[in-house]
């Protein structure tokens, strides 16, 4: 038997090599033991993205916790996106919420994440309770789902339902429909793809289309994986904006008319400023580790309490829940974001929403509500690249960071060095590159700001040539 071990966020593996029906019932298993300890009378919400087999797991699931006398809100649609979980979870006020889905991971990959009753990640150390949970096997006679249903310990529910209820109750969608801008949505073949279709029918529509395989290419929304969607809007001369999301709706990715990417600091920014110059809300900003300095910039500007936390939505959901303080937005760079008004949690649609209604108010492109940041802290860029290196090579270089053998990389020296989470090497003008392992995949990822990309570019450059020296 594996030893199974959550990661930054929830337990992936390998479908069919460690990630089966059998290891997914011993983590089911030690979560039900987990839920019954809290609370005999417990209620779970359960569902699955659109990735293989996602619905015989999560049903596997479902069953494991019957099994133990908790009830089960199971998703009745072929799948859902993980916001939709952690929403209905809240919604249907249940204890716990559990999704079957690896994200924006490769298409071998599925994963088990576990949600609070609030409507976000669980804590680290609700994680690890579960982890001490987890039998090596579990001898279940389970029975069948509808078997489960007769008993009352199963009941189906339509999460998706419920999600686009709470979105048409909190937008302007008629500001959004009626502005004369035309929007664009590619789903990467992920769990978005149906909840868009009925929001907004008219939009342009890419990968919206059933492929558990996601066609071979990791759902991830950055800017390398949507050639195609950015072409496509390009080449289309009448989208304003563009939105992509990942396999499981979490993360967003977004385009301008221009059909160029629109990365997550620049998001965050964006937010901070809609939300706070022209809505008129309050509250403290929490970014991760890797965002832009100018967020701290803006914050500044705008007599805002800013917090930096280690990378993992985790820790900003953590601040959400427990700080006792009132959250205006909280992001990280690889595209998670929550803002106030909502539950402490990662969702593309609802991000893209915001933005796209930011625009229609304001009558405003992206580059001119984009033009008004710069105005404010000055333009910038962040790039980043992730090097596919064997363990021992990266165990290597993380070892000569640790004992700050790097001084420069290239004609770029070294001025001070930060290490939260990785290491952020500062090497003037406001610039800085960040060397860290990733904590759901086997490379290192390499972070640069500078004045501009190409700037960013040049030291990504410099930095990747003397690490692999």
């Amino acid at each position: 038997m594996i030893n199974i071990k959550f990661g930054t966020d929830g337990w992936r593996a390998i479908i069919a090599q460690e990630f089966t029906v059998e290891n997914v019932t011993r983590v089911a298993y030690g979560t039900a033991l987990w839920l019954k300890e809290q609370n005999n009378k417990a209620t779970v919400v359960i569902g699955n993205d659109p990735r293989f087999a996602g619905k015989l797991f999560a049903e596997t699931t479902a069953k494991v916790f019957a099994n133990a006398g908790i009830k089960v809100f199971l998703s009745s649609t072929d799948f859902v996106s993980t916001p939709m979980v952690s929403l209905g979870t809240v919604l249907l006020k249940a204890d716990l919420g559990v999704i079957i889905t690896a994200s924006h991971n490769p298409p071998a990959y599925s994963g088990y994440k576990i949600k609070a009753a609030y409507g976000g990640p669980a804590t680290p150390s609700l994680v690890e309770e579960v982890e001490n949970l987890i039998p090596d096997r579990v001898p279940l006679e389970l029975l069948s789902i509808e078997e489960y249903k007769k008993k009352g310990l199963i009941e189906d529910i339509n999460l998706e339902d419920l999600y686009i209820k709470h979105i048409e109750e909190n937008f302007d969608l008629d500001a959004i429909r009626n502005s004369g801008m035309n929007f664009a949505y590619d789903a990467m073949y992920g769990a978005g793809q149906n909840a868009m279709r009925r929001l907004f029918p008219e939009a342009t529509f890419l990968h919206c289309e059933n492929n558990p395989g996601f066609d071979g290419q990791a759902p991830e929304p950055i800017h390398k994986n949507l050639q195609e969607f950015s072409e496509m809007i390009k080449l289309s001369g009448d989208i304003d904006s563009g939105l992509a999301t990942d396999g499981d709706a979490d993360r967003i990715g977004l385009y301008n008319a221009e059909g160029e990417f629109v990365d997550s600091h620049h998001i965050i920014l964006l937010l901070i400023h809609y939300l706070y110059k022209y809505k008129g809300l309050n509250g403290d900003v929490i970014t991760t580790f890797s965002c832009t300095q100018k967020i701290a910039d803006l914050c500044r500007a705008y007599n805002l309490p800013h917090t930096i936390t280690k990378i993992g939505f985790k820790y900003i959901c953590d601040l959400m829940v427990n700080s006792g303080k009132k959250i205006l937005a909280g992001g990280e760079e690889s595209g998670g974001i929550a803002i106030a008004g909502y539950i402490p949690e990662r969702d593309g649609i609802w991000i893209g929403l915001t933005v796209w209604e930011f625009m229609a108010k304001t009558k405003k492109s992206l580059n001119d509500l984009i033009q008004e940041i710069y105005d404010l802290v000055g333009s910038f860029a962040v790039e980043r690249y992730d090097l596919h290196l064997t363990e021992e090579k990266k165990q290597a270089i993380i070892t000569a960071c640790k004992e700050r053998k790097y001084q420069s990389f290239g004609s770029y020296n070294v001025q001070n060095v930060e290490d939260m989470d990785g290491f952020k090497f500062h090497v003037g003008n406001g610039s800085w590159v960040m060397v860290r392992p990733s904590g759901t995949e086997p490379v290192l990822r390499v972070y640069s700001e500078a004045a501009t990309s190409d700037d960013a570019f040049s030291i990504l450059d410099a930095t990747k040539a003397t690490l692999l020296a």
